[in-house]
């Protein structure tokens, strides 16, 4: 199993939003207590990988996780996805027991 992954639909995302704000394409992936399912998810991007970080690169990007929330969602794949309730960064997360209506939250 590989530690974490970031589809292609992510990395071009991810990319436009960098060069937009003038920002490096790093996608930064944390989990944080919260949210109505236990665990929420939250992104960002960031100014440069830090000492404690799992990184992975496709296209260009790179997407960091730091050591803490990676055992929540190690297994986990990196999707950007367009549908009529929007566009988000979503999560698929084998570790999730359950989660939230709109995919922000999970526990485990």
């Amino acid at each position: 199993m590989t530690d974490i992954d970031l589809t292609p639909s992510a990395a071009a995302r991810v990319a436009a939003i960098a060069a937009k704000q003038g920002k490096p394409a790093i996608l930064r992936l944390a989990v944080e207590g919260g949210g109505c399912s236990g665990f929420q998810y939250r992104f960002g991007l960031a100014d440069a990988i830090e000492a404690d970080d799992l990184s992975v690169e496709r296209d260009g990007v790179t997407l960091v996780v730091d050591d803490v929330s990676l055992d929540l969602v190690r297994g986990s794949a990196v999707d950007f996805v367009s549908d009529l309730g929007g566009a988000a960064f979503k999560v698929t997360n084998p570790n999730a027991t359950a989660g939230c209506g709109c995919g922000t939250s999970f526990s485990v």
